[in-house]
């Protein structure tokens, strides 16, 4: 038998979180996503909870659902549902909801996996979406996707190593930050090269705790993980980079700061229950020591 302190039901995916750093940090961002069935209903009540923008894409089917169980020892467990498959058409109307929500907007954000029924160039589609409206695309997602978000020259992808190794090598190693730092620190830099030569204009490849490797054309640089308080939640660390960059770059901000802002979020992150949310002033203490 297994007996919980305590239940949290709330929000979540990889979009969410980001769209969460947003806020916390006095910005607005619009969340466009699919909304499957009566829970798909709740789970965008619960965002409109939050104060989080919606612009909802129904399905069918009912929305997955993932529980997250955080030890006291400090392991975390991830049990993830599979989503609804898609339906003829729904892709498109996903793809026009996105192109509304993007008028006026600086930064798309595309973040995780995708449902059953997506094409197989999502991601790229996105991207051409992004650039017809002069916006920059930042891609975080894994496999399949990534490569076709690179040859369609996404403007930053940030995958984790095992998924940038993944992709370029076939490795998959979901450890990496618990080996040699100085091995993990030239893997993860060649990747962010190799990365940039398939087609991106940047890329960060983060690896955990370790640091993240940042590739700008034809420079490279190695960012040192940062020091945190006490991580309580590490779910989501990669999503609040996301969002703290993303963020950054829709404020003008160049894109080496961008990414400062983007470690300093994800670091604040894991020191919170909750993914994607983070301390403001957390984040500016953080953000000086990058």
């Amino acid at each position: 038998m297994l007996r919980f302190d305590r239940a949290v039901v709330s929000p979540g995916g990889k979009g969410v979180n980001v769209a969460r750093v947003a806020r916390e940090l006095g910005a607005g961002a619009v969340l466009v996503g699919f909304v499957p069935g009566r829970t798909g209903a709740a789970g965008a009540a619960l965002l409109a909870d939050e104060g989080l923008s919606l612009r909802g894409v129904e399905v069918g089917g009912e929305l997955r659902s993932t529980a997250v169980v955080l030890e006291r020892s400090g392991r975390v467990t991830v049990f993830n549902e599979p989503g609804p498959p898609l339906a003829p058409g729904d892709w498109e109307r996903y793809e026009a909801a996105v192109g509304d929500a993007l008028a006026g907007e600086g930064v798309l954000a595309c973040s995780g996996s995708l449902p059953p029924g997506a094409p197989d160039d999502a991601y790229a589609r996105l991207v051409a979406l992004a650039r017809e409206v002069g916006a920059l695309a930042v891609v975080d997602v894994g496999g399949s996707q990534l490569g076709a978000a690179l040859a369609a020259g996404a403007d930053v992808v940030t995958p984790n190593l095992a998924e940038a190794e993944g992709l370029l090598h076939g490795r998959a190693d979901e450890t990496v930050e618990t080996g040699d730092p100085a091995v993990v620190r030239e893997r993860a830099l060649a990747a962010a090269f190799a990365l940039v030569g398939r087609g991106a204009r940047r890329a960060v490849v983060t690896a955990a705790a370790a640091g993240a490797a940042v590739a700008d054309g034809g420079q490279a640089w190695w960012l040192a993980g940062l020091s945190v308080a006490a991580v309580r939640n590490p779910i989501g660390a990669g999503d609040a980079l996301v969002g703290g960059l993303a963020l950054a770059l829709e404020r003008g901000e160049p894109f080496a700061v961008a990414v400062a802002a983007g470690m300093a979020c994800g670091a604040a992150s894991v020191e919170t229950d909750v993914a994607g949310v983070v301390v403001p002033a957390r984040v500016a203490g953080l953000l000086s020591s990058v």
